[in-house]
């Protein structure tokens, strides 16, 4: 097998145990004999665990629903559509979640273990995306779009909403939990409705903020 390719089973193989078992109860022994290889070619690719843990987050932030989401998201901003700011980037991530079984658990299991791979999500991509959006939300209070509040408790409970339709979907349904029998589009629809609704500045002047500008 190739180099590149070897490298790529390797990746494949480390998230699949890391998100069953867990980064403390995944050794890479375990790794090796998944992947079919001796523990030394694993060390050969990734010469830490650290630089392991990085390619992993590499991979999900380079992956195609990613980009897109970015992509979209930076259109949406630019142009001030305040719906598809919200629907897109809603819709982005409950696809991504959707096609994706591991990064939540990912996620989850870095978190709950105080793993270093949590850190590196958050400071990366969660804080990041989360700055943006913020930003966002104070320059549309300060155009007087939205009603003022805090921007970071408005993304966060925007968020919130997203997530939990994640963990409800990924963890919660086959408990017997009540599913929203929405498809991805019309729940991202339906979440950015209720925010909306709950941030509209009523009062606020289309016609004259086009008049200004």
């Amino acid at each position: 097998m190739a180099a590149e390719d070897r490298r790529q089973q390797i990746l494949e193989v480390a998230v699949q145990l890391f998100s069953q078992k867990g980064f403390r109860g995944t050794t890479t022994k375990e790794i090796a004999m998944a992947a079919g290889v001796n523990e030394a070619i694993i060390f050969r690719h990734f010469a830490t665990k650290s630089e392991l843990y990085t390619a992993i987050m590499d991979r999900k932030a380079c992956s195609d629903e990613v980009q897109a989401m970015q992509s979209a998201l930076k259109e949406a901003m630019d142009a001030g559509d305040d719906r598809q700011v919200f629907e897109r980037l809603a819709f982005h991530m409950l696809e991504f979640h959707e096609h994706d079984d591991t990064a939540m658990r990912l996620l989850l299991y870095s978190a709950l273990e105080g793993h270093e791979l949590a850190e590196m999500i958050f400071r990366n991509h969660i804080s990041k995306t989360h700055r943006q959006l913020a930003e966002y939300v104070k320059r549309r209070v300060a155009d007087g779009a939205f009603r003022r509040i805090d921007p970071v408790v408005a993304v966060r409970g925007f968020i919130g909403m997203i997530i939990n339709q994640v963990m409800y979907k990924k963890f919660f349904e086959r408990c017997g939990g009540q599913p929203l029998n929405l498809t991805n589009r019309q729940a991202a629809e339906r979440f950015a409705d209720l925010f909306l609704a709950s941030m509209t500045n009523h009062s606020y002047d289309h016609q004259r903020i086009r008049r200004k500008h």
